[in-house]
């Protein structure tokens, strides 16, 4: 099949497929999902995944979404739990298998198993008669009427399914912790989303060189300035308030107007309402500012102080862009 037409056409038709069938699993959330909720909320202990094949992936998704919003939990393969994992499982542990079907030979091992040291099971699958619906404490329901694959066979629609279920078991447990983005960015330290909740702008600034002249500062010396500190950009100051700001773009402005160069100082060519933000701002709101204004660099202030630029290519470095 080469039809540019045809591909988009299955492409869109397996997105709506799919969206249908994660918009019926709300007719299917009940009291057993929220008494799910509330006894790993309440459990002092960890929440062990487990799955075979396809249902594996989600359990080590699901695990990675929990671990990192509050909840602690570990993944444990279905296969390798019936050959010695099972001591991963704790006295206090809550155990969910996920399984589409509720009834593969690993899961019928491993359930009796799990149910002999009395933890607490979840289930969730798309069939509640199976074995696994039949001995699991809590069902959540993923069932769906078929796979998107035109043979029905590939785990396809049901791991979607599989993959919402744990986002919404991980969201309601989030906000009965009231997890905030303070929270996240404890977990999430070296990462872009991490950066954006914790990195602040003195993060960055105290790092940069800070450039600096004064009103009366002839232009050689402004252009001197610029050039040594490398940021495209001095502030104007006067007693360590900013009362300016010069940028390599008034430098250029001023060589296409100016015809003698050698009385000319900072104030003459300055902008005088240059955008400012606090050292104590997040980083991400530098951003926001430099953005919304069209602007690379923006001027640091420390308690109404001059206290140095941060430059776009900084955000980029850090990964906040």
């Amino acid at each position: 099949m080469n039809n540019k037409h045809s591909i988009i056409k299955i492409a869109k038709e397996t997105i709506e497929a799919e969206s249908q069938a994660i918009l019926n699993l709300s007719n299917l959330v009940d009291s057993d999902f929220a008494e799910a909720v509330e006894l790993i909320y309440h459990s002092k202990g960890r929440v062990i995944i487990t799955g075979i094949g396809k249902s594996a992936i989600i359990a080590s998704k699901i695990v990675a979404s929990l671990n990192s919003t509050g909840t602690p939990a570990v993944f444990m393969h279905a296969a390798d739990a019936i050959h010695g994992d099972l001591g991963l499982i704790l006295k206090e542990d809550v155990v969910i298998c996920i399984s589409k079907s509720g009834n593969t030979p690993e899961i019928k091992v491993l359930v009796p198993l799990i149910k002999r040291v009395n933890n607490k099971m979840i289930a969730i699958t798309g069939n509640k008669d199976s074995f696994l619906g039949q001995h699991a404490d809590y069902i959540l329901n993923a069932y769906v009427d078929k796979e998107v694959c035109p043979n029905n066979l590939a785990p396809t629609t049901s791991t979607t399914a599989q993959l919402v279920i744990g986002d919404a078991l991980t969201v309601c447990l989030l906000e009965l912790r009231g997890f905030t983005s303070n929270d996240f960015a404890k977990f999430h330290p070296g990462g872009a989303l991490g950066k954006k909740l914790y990195l602040r702008v003195q993060d960055i600034s105290s790092v940069n060189k800070k450039p600096k002249v004064e009103a009366s500062t002839n232009i050689k010396d402004v252009i001197i300035e610029i050039t040594e500190k490398m940021l495209g950009v001095t502030a104007v100051v006067e007693n360590d308030k900013i009362i300016g700001i010069i940028t390599d773009g008034d430098l250029r402005r001023m060589l296409t107007k100016a015809n003698n160069f050698d009385t000319l100082t900072a104030k003459d060519i300055m902008g005088t309402n240059p955008k400012r933000i606090d050292a104590s701002a997040m980083a991400i709101d530098a951003l926001e500012i430099m953005e919304a204004n069209e602007i690379s660099q923006i001027l640091v202030e420390d308690n109404g102080n001059y206290a140095g630029v941060v430059h776009l290519h900084d955000l980029i470095k850090e990964g906040i862009i």
